[in-house]
């Protein structure tokens, strides 16, 4: 893992944050030659959806996709 200096990172930051991104290796940045901090791909976690959390709470009206008349032939789901 290459070290870069806080004035190389500062010029050449976009390339730093590309390479980083393609190879997944982490670039350490650091200060008269001590490391200071590490650049590396953020992963980010999709929160897990519950399934059924609604069940039971949610009712739909037994002619829920019944249409009136005007309206059917408005969206064309009957012929006229």
């Amino acid at each position: 893992m290459k070290t870069y200096t806080i004035t190389e990172s500062k010029t050449q930051l976009s390339s730093l944050v590309e390479q980083v991104v393609t190879t997944g290796k982490p670039v350490v940045i650091g200060r008269h030659g001590r490391p200071m901090v590490q650049l590396c791909v953020l992963e980010t976690k999709k929160p897990q959806r519950t399934l059924g959390v609604y069940r039971d709470e949610i009712r739909l009206a037994d002619d829920y996709d019944q249409w009136p008349d005007e309206e059917a032939k408005a969206f064309g789901l009957v012929a006229e």
